[in-house]
C-alpha cells in the first residue's frame, strides 16, 4: 500500500516550488472550460426561458395555417378570441422615392397577438394600426434602407398606406428572418383592394385561436386532426412551436458547445505540452527518488497529486470565468433568439465544468506523466531521458484509447448521433494527425538538410526548431487548428459571397420578375424590349400538389412503418412546375432519358431532380400522381436530372413534358439583365407601377442581402473562434515560458562566448518567426483542404483560395507569435550573462 501521508507531503513541497510553472498547463484549459460553461449556461437559460415564454413565441393557444382560404372549423366555437391573417410576398413601393422592394405584406384581422405584442415606435403604433383606416406597420430594416419616417407613406399594390409605426419585434420572430423578409402588416379589410392576391401568388391563411385559461388544447384538437390531415391544414399548438423551437435552440447549443469543446482539446495539447516540459525537467529528481528507494508508483502519485490539485484549480477559474461570460451572450446571439433570454447561474453547468476541467487535465497530462514510470536510480549517474516510445508502453496506449473514446463520448452526448458523432472524433484525429506530421515532417527536414552554408543566425534559429524542450509540435498543433477554424470560416465565407455575386458577370441575368398573369405576359415583355434589353429567359410556371406515390395516398402512408413510408413534407408541399423538351445550361442529365409525350403510348414522363430523387428514395419508373388544380395527372419517373440551383436560372424540382400542362391555370417568369443599378431600379419602378401583383427581384439587393445575413452569422462563429483562437495564445505563452529557462541557458552560452545581444535577439527573432510561419500556415493549408472538401462536396461550388484573407492571418499570427516571443525573452537579451547567472545561481 502507499504512504499517501508521505506522496502528500513530497507533492506539497514540489508544488511549493514549481507553481509558477503549473499554473502555466492550468492556463491552457481555463479558457475551453470558460466557453463551455458558458454555452451550457446559456442553453439551460435560453430552454428555461422558451418554456417560460412559449405562448408569445406563438402568440396564440392554437394556429391553423394553409396554402388556400380556411373556411369556418369545428373548432371555432370553443375559442373565447379569434384572429385571422393573409401573408405573401410582394413588391411594396414609397410614393415620394419611387424606390421599392420585395417584402412579406401580412395582412391581419383580429387582436392578434393574444400573448405579447407588435413592439413598435412610437409605443402608440399598435393601437393606431388597430383603429382602423388605411394604415400599416413597417419593419425597421425595411425603414432604415429607404430612410422612411412614421408618418410616410408606403404603397402596397393599388393602396397607399400610412406607416403608423415602426416595427421592433414580433413574438417569435429573430433578427435573421426580419433580415430574409421584412414584414409590412396591413389591415385584411384592404386586401382584396391592393389586387395582390392572384392565381399563382404563394399565399399562406392562417387563423390564430385563443382557447380558456388551462384548456388541454392538445385534446381539443385531437378529434379534427386526421380531417386537418386531408385538407392540408397544418396545425399548431404551443407545445409544438415549445418543441421545434427547443429542438432547433438545442442543435445550436450543441454545436457551439462543439466549438468550445475544440478549444478545450486544444488547451489540452497544451497541458500535455507543458507537463511534457515539466517532467523532462523532473528526471533527475525522480532518479534521486528511485536510489532512495521510491516506487515508480509513488513517484507517479506525487506528480500526478501536483496534476489533480492544479487541474482543479483551473476547473473551477474556467467555471467561474464561463458563469460570467454567459451574461453578453445574449447580446452575441440577439439576432438569432425568438426569445429574451434571461441569464443566471446554473449549478448543473458549474458542476459539468468542474467534472470536465478536472478529467481532461488529469487525462491529457497522463501521457507525458507515465513516462517517470520507466526511470531507473541508474540515471543518477547515467543521464537519460526515460524510455519515451509509446510503442513500447502499454499505459500510455491506453491513455490514447481513453482519450480518442473521450472526445468521441463527448461529441455524442452533444450531437445524440452516432455517425455525427464518429465524423467529428474522425476530424479531430485528422486535423491533429495532419497538425502533428508537419511538425514532425518540419523537424526531420530542419535536422536532415540543414545546410551549413547558411548565415549563423538563421542556422541557429532553425536548430531551435528540434532541440531539447521544443514547443514545436504543441504550437503547431494548437496555433495551427485554431487558425484553420478561423480561416475556414473567412475562406468559406468568401466563397459563397463570390458565388452569389453574379450580377456583376457579364453573361449572368441580375434582374427576375415573377407572379406574371398571362393576360400581363406580352405588356410585360414589351417593357423590357423597348429598353432595348434581353429576354433571356421567360418560362410559365404551374402549381400543384402530389396524391399519390406507387399508389400510396397521404392517409396510407401515415399508416406504414418510419422504415417504408415516404417523407410527409412531399404530400403536403406545393410544386412549382414548368415544361419543356430540353435541358437548359444548369441542368445535365444523369439517368434515364427526357420522353415527350406520345413516345410511350400515353404514359406522361417527368424528369426529376437528383438530390430531390435521392433524398426521397424515388427510383426511375416510380408512379407520382400530382393533382394539378383538382385534375389527377398520372405520371412516371423517367429521369433524373443534376440541377445547379445556386445559379440564377430558372431552376426546378420536377420537369413536365410539352402537351401536358399548356392549358393548366399558369403564371410566369421572365429573366434578364440590366446594365447597372439604375436602369434596374427604372425598370422595377415602372413594371412595379402598373402591375403592383408582380414581384421583381434584384438580384444585387439579394447580394446584399447575403452578406449582411452572412456577417451575422460569422459573428458568431468568429466569437466562437476566438476561444480557439484566445487558447492558441496563452498556448503559445506558456510554451515561451516553460522553454525560458532553456533559451536562456542557451543565450548565456551564445553571450559568454562573445555574442552580442543583438545577435542573440536575431536568433530569438527568427525563431519565433519560424514557430508562428510554420503554425498560421499549417493552420492555413489545413483550411485550404476543409474549404475545398465543403465547396466540392457540399455547396458544390468551385474552390477559389482566398490568398488576400490567408496572407493577413498568416502575418497577424506570425507577427504576434514574434512579439510575444520578444516579451517573452527581453530580460535575457538585455541583460550581462553574469547578472543572470547569479540570479539564477
Amino acid at each position: 500500500m502507499p504512504d499517501f501521508a508521505w506522496i502528500l507531503k513530497m507533492a506539497f513541497r514540489d508544488f511549493r516550488k514549481n507553481i509558477s510553472r503549473l499554473m502555466l498547463f492550468v492556463s491552457s484549459i481555463v479558457v475551453g472550460i470558460a466557453a463551455l460553461v458558458a454555452i451550457s449556461s446559456f442553453g439551460d437559460n435560453l430552454t428555461a426561458d422558451i418554456d417560460n415564454q412559449a405562448k408569445e413565441l406563438l402568440g396564440a393557444d392554437l394556429v391553423l395555417e394553409n396554402n388556400k382560404p380556411i373556411g369556418e372549423q369545428p373548432i371555432d366555437s370553443m375559442a373565447t378570441q379569434m384572429a385571422s391573417e393573409v401573408n405573401f410576398a410582394s413588391m411594396v413601393a414609397f410614393p415620394e422615392t419611387g424606390a421599392s422592394r420585395l417584402t412579406q405584406v401580412r395582412a391581419l384581422e383580429g387582436d392578434f397577438p393574444f400573448y405579447g405584442f407588435l413592439e413598435t415606435i412610437p409605443a402608440s403604433g399598435d393601437q393606431n394600426f388597430r383603429a382602423g383606416g388605411k394604415k400599416a406597420l413597417v419593419e425597421k430594416i425595411l425603414m432604415a434602407q429607404f430612410n422612411a419616417e412614421v408618418g410616410d407613406y408606403i404603397k402596397v399594390g393599388n393602396v397607399e398606406f400610412e406607416i403608423v409605426g415602426e416595427l421592433q419585434g414580433v413574438p417569435g420572430q429573430t433578427g435573421i428572418t426580419a433580415t430574409v423578409a421584412p414584414a409590412v402588416y396591413i389591415p385584411m379589410d384592404y386586401l382584396e383592394e391592393t389586387g395582390l392576391v392572384q392565381y399563382g401568388s404563394r399565399v399562406e391563411y392562417n387563423r390564430y385561436f385563443q382557447f380558456a385559461a388551462g384548456s388541454d388544447v392538445e385534446s381539443l384538437i385531437e378529434p379534427f386532426e386526421d380531417e386537418w390531415e386531408i385538407e392540408r391544414i397544418d396545425a399548431d399548438t404551443v407545445e409544438d412551436r415549445k418543441r421545434s423551437t427547443g429542438r432547433s435552440f438545442e442543435n445550436l447549443s450543441n454545436f457551439l458547445s462543439l466549438v468550445a469543446f475544440i478549444a478545450l482539446l486544444l488547451g489540452c495539447v497544451g497541458v500535455a505540452s507543458a507537463v511534457n516540459v515539466f517532467v523532462k525537467e523532473k528526471l533527475a529528481s525522480v532518479a534521486v527518488l528511485r536510489c532512495l528507494g521510491v516506487s515508480s508508483r509513488d513517484v507517479l502519485l506525487i506528480y500526478l497529486f501536483e496534476i489533480l490539485v492544479m487541474g482543479l484549480f483551473g476547473a473551477l477559474l474556467g467555471s467561474i470565468l464561463g458563469t460570467l461570460l454567459q451574461f453578453i451572450l445574449p447580446a452575441v446571439f440577439d439576432e438569432f433568439l425568438p426569445v429574451e433570454v434571461t441569464v443566471g447561474i446554473s449549478w448543473i453547468s458549474i458542476g459539468f465544468g468542474i467534472i470536465t476541467g478536472l478529467f481532461v487535465s488529469v487525462l491529457f497530462a497522463l501521457l507525458p506523466l507515465l513516462k517517470v514510470r520507466n526511470v531507473s536510480p541508474m540515471a543518477t549517474l547515467r543521464p537519460e531521458t526515460a524510455d519515451s516510445t509509446i510503442l513500447r508502453d502499454p499505459y500510455r496506449w491506453a491513455v490514447v484509447v481513453g482519450v480518442i473514446l473521450f472526445i468521441w463520448g463527448f461529441s455524442f452526448y452533444l450531437l445524440k448521433s452516432l455517425p455525427l458523432a464518429i465524423g467529428f472524433t474522425g476530424f479531430v484525429i485528422f486535423a491533429f494527425g495532419i497538425l502533428w506530421g508537419v511538425g514532425q515532417l518540419i523537424m526531420w527536414a530542419v535536422r536532415k538538410f540543414l545546410p551549413i552554408s547558411l548565415r549563423y543566425t538563421i542556422r541557429q534559429a532553425l536548430a531551435n526548431l528540434y532541440r531539447p524542450n521544443n514547443q514545436t509540435i504543441s504550437l503547431i498543433a494548437t496555433i495551427g487548428l485554431g487558425t484553420a477554424m478561423i480561416s475556414t470560416l473567412f475562406f468559406l465565407q468568401n466563397q459563397l459571397l463570390e458565388e452569389a455575386r453574379f450580377a456583376d458577370k457579364e453573361d449572368q441575368p441580375n434582374l427576375l420578375m415573377f407572379d406574371i398573369q398571362t393576360p400581363q405576359l406580352e405588356a410585360v415583355k414589351e417593357k423590357v424590349t423597348s429598353r432595348g434589353l434581353r429576354i433571356i429567359q421567360e418560362v410559365p410556371i404551374v402549381t400543384m400538389q402530389l396524391n399519390e406515390i406507387n399508389g400510396i395516398d397521404k392517409r396510407e402512408n401515415e399508416e406504414l412503418p418510419d422504415e417504408e413510408n415516404y417523407s410527409r413534407w412531399m404530400y403536403n408541399r406545393e410544386y412549382r412546375v414548368t415544361y419543356r423538351d430540353t435541358l437548359i445550361e444548369t441542368e445535365t442529365l444523369v439517368e434515364g432519358e427526357l420522353i415527350p409525350v406520345g413516345a410511350r403510348g400515353d404514359s406522361i414522363f417527368v424528369s426529376l431532380s437528383t438530390s430531390f430523387a435521392e433524398g426521397n428514395n424515388l427510383k426511375i419508373g416510380d408512379e407520382i400522381e400530382f393533382n394539378v388544380q383538382g385534375r389527377p395527372i398520372k405520371t412516371y419517373i423517367g429521369s433524373f436530372r443534376n440541377v445547379k440551383f445556386n445559379q440564377v436560372s430558372t431552376n426546378f424540382i420536377v420537369l413536365f413534358p410539352n402537351g401536358v400542362l399548356e392549358q393548366a391555370p399558369k403564371f410566369h417568369v421572365i429573366i434578364t439583365r440590366t446594365k447597372n443599378d439604375r436602369e434596374s431600379a427604372a425598370i422595377q419602378s415602372e413594371v412595379v407601377r402598373e402591375f403592383p401583383n408582380i414581384s421583381v427581384i434584384n438580384l444585387g439587393v439579394i447580394v446584399e442581402t447575403l452578406e449582411d445575413i452572412l456577417s451575422k452569422i460569422s459573428f458568431v462563429i468568429q466569437f466562437m473562434a476566438f476561444f480557439s483562437i484566445a487558447t492558441g495564445i496563452l498556448v503559445l505563452i506558456s510554451s515561451l515560458i516553460i522553454s525560458k529557462y532553456q533559451r536562456m541557458r542557451e543565450s548565456i552560452l551564445l553571450r559568454t562566448l562573445g555574442a552580442s545581444s543583438g545577435i542573440v535577439k536575431k536568433i530569438n527573432t527568427l525563431e519565433y518567426f519560424f514557430l508562428g510561419s510554420l503554425a498560421s500556415l499549417s493552420g492555413i493549408l489545413l483550411s485550404f483542404i476543409a474549404t475545398w472538401l465543403l465547396s466540392l462536396f457540399v455547396f458544390e461550388m468551385s474552390f477559389r483560395p482566398a490568398w488576400t484573407e490567408a496572407l493577413i492571418l498568416y502575418l497577424g499570427i506570425t507577427g504576434l507569435t514574434i512579439i510575444l516571443g520578444w516579451l517573452n525573452g527581453r530580460k535575457i537579451i538585455n541583460q550581462p550573462p553574469m547578472e543572470i547567472l547569479r540570479g539564477n545561481g
